[in-house]
């Protein structure tokens, strides 16, 4: 039978990592306080389209119910965790998740994810968490070579509040700002503006590399007390990132938000061997605007297909194969607790010895059942 577009099915250690990956997840997860949060796969599209979220309704996989409102499969999770949690009290609350997201604008549709969400924590305690628990989770999955990128959105959103910009610019600059389109951020600036903030603007795309450009930023805005607030956040996270023990650290002034909810520092994680971005999030305190409630709220998501792509066992199971028939079934699961935390395939034919480590066979002898090694 064929599926429809995007949909696909998945076979052996694919599945068997992702689903390693994921209970590492959770004993992390569990180990570091947090809570398990799950929300249903159905949700109305309106959860996801409005003002504050403004993600694509074209991009989901919908359909229209009974009463003729659009539902929608679950395109992001911090949000519908935020509809979830918004009538809450106001403490801190940890809460972790697993499962899928749906989007159509992508290869395969279907993703896997696992993430935090951290709320009601004073400023920088959310973004240190959320980059310590990364740092815990890659370690206990052998993941040692990554690096960490800090961005801050409202950098860009400060500087851009000093142009006449509608609806259509504003977004065509952000797009050519997140493109790192250098010429044409300064040119939609320029004609909105004045040539002092075009410079500052296209300056922004080249603002990327080591703590060394934060230093050299405190000094060019050292007169703009708003943006070395910004700036001092970043350096104390990476500051707490570096002397935990944490990967390399690269930070990116001119990063934008791809979601109106961000409203303060950005973070992704990018594996060296093979430069996907394992996780991505930051702070989204505007998402419980909606929900008319002051929150301050952080987390991440990390992306468990590409973890699973690196994912390995410690130390590989030893595998046994049994030989034997219907007749020998119970004296086989006695003899299954001799092979303590070992893989026990029965059969009932020969199997291939390049599949184990040890094959044996159950013969009924002189009127007792004996193990034979093969």
């Amino acid at each position: 039978m064929f599926l429809p577009a995007g949909s696909r099915d998945e076979m052996g250690p694919a599945v068997s990592n992702r689903f390693s990956v994921m209970e590492k997840f959770r004993k992390v997860a569990v180990l570091r306080g947090y809570e398990q949060i799950s929300t249903p796969v159905v949700e109305y599209a309106s959860t996801f389209t409005n003002e504050y979220v403004d993600m694509k309704l074209q991009n989901m996989l919908k359909w229209f119910n009974s009463e003729g409102e659009i539902e929608v499969l679950r395109p992001d999770w911090t949000t519908a965790i935020a509809r979830a949690l918004s009538s809450q009290e106001h403490k801190p609350q940890k809460w972790a998740y697993q499962g899928s997201i749906f989007k159509t604008d992508r290869p395969g549709m279907e993703d896997h994810q696992a993430g935090i969400e951290i709320l009601h924590m004073p400023p920088l305690m959310g973004e240190c968490e959320s980059l310590l628990m990364a740092h815990s989770f890659l370690k206990s999955l052998g993941i040692t070579e990554y690096v960490i990128e800090l961005g801050h959105t409202e950098l860009y959103e400060s500087l851009v509040q000093e142009l006449d910009l509608k609806t259509e610019d504003a977004e065509r600059l952000r797009q050519a700002m997140h493109d790192k389109k250098q010429d044409e951020v300064y040119e939609i600036a320029f004609n909105h503006g004045d040539k002092e903030a075009a410079k500052e603007l296209a300056a922004l795309v080249d603002a990327y590399g080591g703590i060394e450009v934060i230093n050299e930023y405190e000094e060019r805005w050292k007169d703009k007390k708003n943006l070395i607030d910004m700036l001092a956040q970043m350096k104390k996270v990476a500051q707490i990132l570096t002397e935990s023990g944490s990967s390399d650290i690269l930070v990116d002034l001119g990063r934008v938000k791809n979601l109106p909810y961000y409203s303060g520092m950005l973070y992704r994680g990018f594996l060296k061997k093979t430069r996907a971005v394992c996780f991505s999030g930051g702070r989204y305190d505007k998402l419980y605007d909606r929900y008319g409630g002051a929150v301050s709220a952080a987390g991440l998501a990390f992306d468990v297909d590409v973890l699973a792509e690196l994912y390995k066992d410690e130390a590989p199971l030893e595998r046994i194969c049994i030989i034997a028939d219907s007749n020998s079934l119970v004296f086989v699961e006695k003899l299954r607790q001799s092979y303590k935390n070992s893989i026990v395939d029965v059969r009932t034919k020969a199997a291939d010895a390049d599949q184990y480590d040890k094959i044996v066979e159950i013969k009924f002898i002189d009127g007792k059942y004996e193990v034979l090694e093969k």
